[in-house]
């Protein structure tokens, strides 16, 4: 090498810059495009989203539960996975026609109770009722027909027993008077309203029944496990800024006065260029049975309806008649619309435009499309809603669940039978936008879900507590690890997938019970082979479970401010560790006992050992499994769990020895028969069907039929076929007899 070659200075080659892969966006089924659409905040990483609350004037049902879940899922994995900062707002409907009728009825209701009435005025008030209820009957759909008639039948029951009764005698107790009003509360409430709305002056009737049931719901959202909103809102508290609102919209041309109520130009804003009405559902543009819904049932009288210019046209601000609340306006007395209520708190909240409307499937048309309009009229611009998201409904073995039809579960029924993270798991293996059908299937699928990844972590957390140093943490990988981790890879990749698909949460799952699978699958093949499975491995593939099952709130572990505490006490993970080098001695032990108990046959230590294990640590939360010729594993689980598995194992057993039982009796009767039947001479054995033949030949086989037709050959061959069996078995018998 020459001296010039040497002295050359050596350089970096070049760097290629790897090509990588297309990372999947997320993306959010849009109700106003009916397509899935990649999700932009307009500024930066916050989310400014509103969602519309409850109707607060009864208690809150699984309908409810299945939008607040739905949504509590959908911002927790747009917080807690792809990291956006999310502003969640939430309204309270607490002025609203449903409200209003409900807190009459109940305060008429209570001062009817209070005049104790006699039986003979309560019969009467109830004959009077029914007329105009039954009249109706003809006169509405065929779902609230069925329930109208459902109070009927409830009502002419209980009249007939009480006129049975007083029939009876003429003394009939007031307990008696109560509950027949109670029994015909509906219909009854129903008419007093009627008869008596006008007379309900004082505000605070329709402010007490609101409070009574917007606590009730913060306790069921509680109960489920849903993250509080950020902001609450009620329309009580917002009626001024409602009022400004409405002010505005005249002023830009899309509302007017009339007769001292103000409603929506939506001809006039449907002419404007720069706007649309009814985004979301344009086929319902018309639909008097919709728009008068949205109206509610105390504005659809016919001299609301002809204040309007167009049948079209809904109310911003509703005159207040006699019996309603009502605040001072510019236009007199009156009280907010219902659509108006969250254009005017949601633009107040979050400004003239929101990323994400969130809302039932039902408030489509009218209500959001109302929202829309109205926002859009005020501000003048046309994307008030960037995004707008609807939960699919809710049905009852296939019904529509409804409360105003009362055909539905509340919450707190729904959670007297199944666990808040059971529930949630039941919607977490259904799409948030479709149908879900709440039935004893579908709960009965989340539980076995539940189960299985319980089982895992169980499973994993044993395997972790068996590192005796931290040195041993780490293993040789061979091909099975690798295995494994590649699937962990490609649950990571799917599960990403999923999320940005319309936050499919059924995918999602679906890929982590695969994962978990091929987990057993290698930890059955490891122990098989008595071969200590790898724990840095196993422990990664649970964590990631874990977070994945946190950000859908699964995992139920309580966000807490600043640092953990230090104290081993203070937390479950840190309990376990405390207490577990004692169970692992007390299982070692238990476990020697057990050995030596076999080899002596000591049947009553063993007796103690399974009591151990069955009854006392189960109570504990302690759940012991015996391996043969592997070392005991402990697993904690909630003792509750523990005892119902424990009654579910006896109760399997009791059927068992039953149908054992069973069987064995079943098997002595049959040979009870049997040595009864070989008892029987083969003469005798057509005597018992006697009413089929009418002659016989000397050996008692008949020769004719009842109507003294002579039997055919073939019927002939097999009566002595059966004749000869017969006698086959009598001979049996004789001879059994002699030889006893």
């Amino acid at each position: 090498m020459s001296h010039a070659d040497k002295s050359t200075k050596r350089c970096q080659p070049a760097w290629t810059k790897p090509s990588g892969t297309v990372q999947s966006k997320l993306k959010l089924y849009n109700s106003l495009t009916r397509q899935k659409e990649e999700f932009v905040p307009q500024v930066g990483n916050r989310v400014l989203w509103y969602s519309c609350g409850p109707t607060v004037y009864d208690a809150s049902h699984m309908g409810h539960a299945r939008s607040y879940v739905s949504f509590d899922i959908l911002r927790r994995v747009l917080n807690d996975y792809f990291k956006y900062d999310v502003f969640y707002v939430m309204n309270i409907t607490d002025v609203d026609d449903k409200i209003i009728r409900r807190a009459r009825q109940n305060h008429l209701m209570d001062a009817y109770f209070e005049k104790r009435p006699s039986i003979e005025t309560v019969l009467d008030d109830i004959a009077a009722a029914l007329k105009p209820f039954e009249a109706k009957l003809s006169t509405t759909d065929a779902e609230k027909q069925k329930m109208m008639e459902g109070i009927v039948n409830k009502v002419n029951v209980a009249v007939t027993i009480v006129k049975e009764a007083v029939k009876q005698s003429s003394l009939i107790s007031e307990d008696v008077v109560k509950n027949l009003i109670e029994e015909c509360r509906d219909l009854l409430s129903e008419w007093l309203d009627d008869c008596r709305a006008n007379e309900v002056l004082d505000n605070e009737i329709f402010e007490s029944l609101p409070r009574k049931w917007e606590a009730a719901f913060y306790e069921d959202m509680e109960a489920l496990n849903i993250l509080p909103p950020d902001v609450v809102t009620r329309v009580s508290e917002y009626v001024p800024e409602i009022i400004d609102y409405i002010q505005v919209i005249i002023k830009n041309g899309f509302g007017y006065e009339s007769n001292g109520s103000i409603y929506f130009n939506t001809t006039q804003f449907d002419k404007d260029s720069t706007h649309y009405y009814a985004k979301l559902v344009p086929e319902a543009y018309g639909d008097r049975s919709a728009l008068y819904e949205g109206e509610g049932d105390l504005s659809v009288s016919e001299d609301r309806l002809s204040e309007k210019r167009s049948q079209n046209d809904f109310a911003l601000w509703k005159k207040s008649k006699p019996g309603e609340p009502s605040w001072d306006s510019p236009w007199g007395k009156g009280r907010p619309g219902w659509h108006i209520e969250c254009s005017a708190m949601a633009s107040t909240i979050l400004g003239s435009s929101l990323d994400i409307h969130t809302g039932g499937y039902d408030l489509k048309f009218p209500h959001h499309d109302n929202e829309l309009a109205q926002s859009e009229a005020y501000f003048n611009n046309d994307n008030w809603v960037r995004y707008f998201l609807h939960s699919g409904h809710l049905t009852i073995a296939g019904c529509k669940m409804s409360k105003s039809l009362k055909n539905f579960v509340t919450i707190r029924d729904a959670l007297s039978r199944h666990s808040a993270r059971q529930i949630r798991l039941a919607f977490l293996l259904h799409s948030w936008k479709d149908t879900l059908d709440y039935s004893d299937n579908t709960l009965d699928i989340a539980v076995q879900y539940e189960k299985t990844v319980n089982e895992f972590f169980l499973n994993v957390k044993d395997i972790l507590r068996s590192t005796s140093s931290y040195l041993e943490t780490f293993q040789k990988w061979g091909s099975d690890e690798l295995l494994l981790n590649e699937q962990l890879s490609f649950a990571q990749i799917s599960i990403h997938e999923a999320l940005c698909d319309n936050v499919d949460t059924r995918s999602t799952l679906d890929s982590l019970k695969d994962l978990i699978t091929a987990c057993n699958v290698y930890i059955h093949k490891k122990k098989s082979m008595k071969q200590v499975p790898n724990r840095l491995l196993l422990k990664h593939c649970g964590l990631y479970v874990t977070r994945i099952l946190d950000v859908f709130a699964v995992i139920g572990n309580e966000k807490q401010i600043g640092f953990n505490s230090s104290s081993g006490a203070e937390n479950v993970a840190n309990k376990e560790e405390l207490v577990i080098p004692y169970l692992s001695a007390v299982a070692e032990f238990r476990d020697k006992v057990r050995i030596i108990a076999r080899q002596d046959k000591a049947l009553s230590i063993l007796s103690l050992c399974d009591s151990l294990r069955d009854d006392v640590l189960p109570a504990l939360g302690v759940r012991i499994e015996d391996h043969e010729g592997l070392p005991p594993v402990i697993k904690f689980v909630d003792a509750a769990t523990l005892l119902k598995e424990r009654e579910q194992k006896l109760q399997a057993e009791e059927e068992k020895r039953l149908e054992k039982a069973k069987k064995k009796q079943f098997q002595l009767e049959q040979q009870a028969a049997k040595d009864a039947q070989r008892k029987v001479k083969p003469s005798d054995i057509f005597k018992a069907e006697a009413e089929k033949y009418s002659k016989y030949d000397e050996k008692g086989i008949p020769t004719h039929d009842a109507e003294g037709n002579e039997l055919s050959k073939v019927q002939m061959k097999k009566l002595q076929k059966r004749y000869q069996e017969q006698e086959k078995r009598y001979n049996q018998f004789l001879q059994s007899k002699a030889n006893s």
